[in-house]
């Protein structure tokens, strides 16, 4: 999926855990797993907001779009 998501980046820059992260949007960790590795097929805009509160970050700094070329090469 051209669509990268890159929690994993806030995560370290705010020092935080996904353990941490998940509790303070109100989803589960296996959730927040899911989102944070690419296997999701869709997210709610309220977790987004959630996620950017949490994180205090814009949504573009959570996703990125690639050209499908790039994400296979």
């Amino acid at each position: 999926m051209p669509i990268t998501v890159d929690i994993d980046v806030m995560l370290a820059r705010r020092k935080m855990s996904v353990g941490e992260l998940a509790d303070r949007v109100g989803i589960t960790p296996a959730n927040l797993a899911v989102l944070k590795n690419g296997r999701a097929k869709a997210v709610r805009f309220t977790t987004l907001a959630a996620l950017c509160e949490v994180l205090d970050c814009q949504p573009g700094d959570l996703l990125r779009w690639e050209a499908e070329d790039a994400a296979e090469g």
